[in-house]
């Protein structure tokens, strides 16, 4: 029985060659494995037969979670949290060379990838983030400067991730089948940042500010942030463009010197 809730944005993978391609992105054996929004345990089944050294994993849904919790009831390898993953800890449960998995619910998968984002030992102890998104939030995660695609997101994420891959999956993958296609994204956390950002809401701060206008020149915003004086700090910043035309860089100083404040 399918138990996918429209209000929760599931969509139940079951294709498992595209189930195989996601786990073949990593190893799993000896490692301990973290998945977000399991489902009915179709990437979860695929993990456990590649040897985990253990397996948690969050489930919001209640049904979901309670039908995970008999039918893994005898394996000490899984461990079952039915939580809202917005509201989770999940810091308390990663340990040295995790995996994180997580086919996420479309409603709220960037608020995920943020909220990973900001874990506050940096870098942190997994190894790898292997997500499923919207193939035009995808677009938007993995955008590169300049593209149409480059903005608010690409800037945030890759201040602490490196992208390795990435591929696209069909809507007939899923049921109930998406109306869009979705996009595989393997992020690896930066070891070393050449820049030195305290805190990573900071950077969400500039650029939700710079970005407020995204047809405007970036000059007014910016006084938002910084005085005149800090402004000409930043040699190679033209404050007549709009901050698609930034590049990533420009908004790291900028955040370095907010943070001086």
């Amino acid at each position: 029985m399918n138990f996918a809730k429209k209000s929760l944005g599931q969509n139940f993978l079951i294709d498992k060659n595209i189930i195989n391609k996601i786990i073949d992105l990593t190893t799993i054996g000896s490692r301990d494995i973290i998945e977000i929004g399991p489902g009915e345990g179709a990437l979860t089944e695929e993990i456990l037969k590649r040897n985990p050294r253990s397996i948690t994993v969050i489930e919001k849904d209640n049904k979901l979670a309670e039908k995970l919790k008999i039918k893994y009831h005898k394996n000490n390898l899984v461990k079952i949290y039915n939580a809202d993953i917005l509201q989770f800890n999940i810091e308390k449960i990663i340990s040295r060379r995790s995996a994180i998995f997580g086919n996420l619910p479309y409603n709220i998968s960037s608020q995920i990838l943020v909220s990973i984002l900001r874990v506050k030992k940096w870098p942190p102890k997994f190894n790898d983030l292997i997500f499923m998104f919207q193939k035009e939030l995808g677009e938007k995660i993995i955008g590169s400067y300049p593209s149409l695609h480059y903005g608010r997101l690409s800037i945030l994420v890759k201040y602490r991730f490196n992208i390795l891959k990435k591929f696209l999956v069909s809507p007939n993958c899923f049921l109930p089948k998406p109306k869009i296609n979705s996009m595989v994204i393997h992020f690896q956390p930066k070891k070393k940042i050449p820049f030195n950002i305290k805190k990573i809401e900071n950077l969400e701060k500039v650029t939700n500010i710079l970005f407020s206008n995204k047809r405007k020149m970036v000059n007014k915003n910016l006084k938002k942030l910084l005085n005149d004086s800090e402004i000409k700090e930043i040699s190679d910043l033209k404050v007549s463009l709009r901050p698609s035309e930034l590049r990533p860089e420009i908004f790291y100083k900028i955040t370095e010197i907010f943070e001086r404040k």
